[in-house]
């Protein structure tokens, strides 16, 4: 067992932020090995009771929940940047074309590597990632979470059609291929798997309902995939479907609305497509640096708070601009702002913080697994040095509430705020 003492955030029972100006955290072994938060709280109140405890001091420092990313491709770590005139002819000049190069498992596993450090770098301890249409890209990435003990769920993706050469799959072998990889990686250590169709468009018919079947059939198992993102993707949809209700109606069509199933985007949709998201348990994954770069449009957060279906932040590299939890949130801010295409509102810095940690979990249902350091909770966190730049350090000091220090950390944050990473181990003999 072990403790730290800093300022300590984490969230309420009810997701209010609570910061522990003289805080204390208790991490210790549960009954599985696994390390995990045993008390938070007030130095003062909770020092006497661990007597003879080792205490890391670190003065100055701000403790906080590990980051969730709900939606990340890591196939497309070398693409973040490329200009394009929107997400279609950007899928086809850069992403496509980057994509092939992962059917070599050592490619896969060099990219692997140095996405998974860039994750930690940044302060993101949970992900739901995409891989590319190889298994080989799932091995690599799964395997290098597993030795870097990340909690990662991945899967690879389903395009059978509407694709080029080199990234188009078979339709019975992506199947096939995908259960082979649910029985290999799910649930071992901290792994999960998600069926992957990559969105309607690149996915046959058969090839829906085969994902739809293995979602029935594994339910622990995540579902995820784009919805909505853009016009002329919706376009494209609604000539494949003209029957469907809308492109959102489609995934349910087959099967593929539920609890873990988490769809990026949901920039276009309409009451009754939110209403089916809350009917369903079904998540959406905001990446507004993505919407942003791309064009795609803005998320309607007034609708989606009416309509109470989950929801949490995304960085979606590599068409988001940035792993940093600190410029998707800022993102989110900005695009909440928005008001002449929706209602315009000022998402709170404990809101927005919440969506990328206990909000981001819950809505993938981890709820009181990852995101927040309350008692149980696997011992995820990060160390935030508010005097990072001197910019930050003049700002945070002039905070006179926890709103302002969080939104001057939002505004002014990057990776330099975090100075230290650190993920839940298993306990080894």
């Amino acid at each position: 067992m072990k403790a730290y003492r800093a300022a300590i955030l984490y969230f309420s029972d009810t997701a209010q932020a609570v910061l522990e100006t003289d805080g204390l955290l208790v991490v210790g072994a549960n009954t599985q090995g696994r390390q995990v938060v045993q008390a938070v709280g007030a130095y003062s109140e909770l020092f006497g009771r661990y007597p003879g405890l080792a205490i890391e001091h670190l003065p100055g420092r701000i403790i906080a929940p590990g980051f969730v990313d709900m939606h990340i491709h890591y196939p497309q770590l070398d693409v973040i940047g490329s200009p394009a005139e929107g997400l279609l002819p950007w899928l086809e000049n850069y992403t496509f074309p980057h994509e092939k190069r992962f059917s070599d498992p050592d490619y896969s596993a060099q990219t692997a590597a140095f996405f998974i450090e860039e994750l930690l770098r940044h302060g993101v301890t949970t992900a739901l990632a995409f891989a590319s249409s190889h298994p080989a890209s799932v091995n690599a990435l799964l395997g290098e979470a597993q030795r870097r003990s990340l909690r990662l769920i991945a899967g690879k993706v389903l395009m059978d059609q509407n694709a080029p050469d080199g990234v188009r799959d078979e339709t019975e072998q992506s199947l096939v291929d995908t259960e082979a990889l649910i029985q290999r990686w799910h649930g071992v250590d901290r792994l999960g798997y998600a069926i992957t169709p990559r969105f309607v468009p690149s996915c046959s018919q058969a090839q829906l309902r085969g994902a739809g079947e293995l979602a029935a059939k594994y339910p622990q198992v995540w579902v995820q995939s784009h919805v909505a993102e853009n016009k002329d993707e919706i376009a494209w949809v609604r000539e494949l479907y003209p029957q469907a209700r809308s492109y959102l109606s489609v995934y349910e069509q087959f099967g593929l609305l539920r609890p873990r199933a988490v769809y990026a985007h949901c920039i276009h949709i309409d009451n009754e497509d939110r209403a089916l998201l809350n009917g369903t348990g079904t998540a959406a994954a905001i990446s507004p640096t993505s919407n942003l770069f791309l064009g795609s449009g803005f998320f309607d957060y007034a609708g989606a708070d009416q309509a109470g279906f989950l929801y949490g932040l995304a960085s979606d590299v590599g068409g988001g601009t940035s792993f940093s939890p600190f410029h998707t949130m800022l993102a989110a801010y900005y695009v909440g702002r928005e008001g002449q295409t929706k209602t315009g509102l000022s998402l709170t810095p404990q809101q927005l913080w919440w969506q990328h940690t206990g909000g981001a979990a819950r809505a993938l249902g981890l709820d009181g697994v990852v995101g927040n350091l309350l008692p149980g909770c696997e011992a995820d966190f990060v160390v935030l040095n508010p005097q990072a730049t001197p910019l930050l350090a003049r700002k945070t000091a002039q905070a006179n509430s926890l709103d302002e220090l969080l939104f001057a950390l939002i505004v002014l944050g990057d990776e330099r705020l975090v100075e230290k990473t650190v993920v839940s181990q298993a306990q080894t003999a």
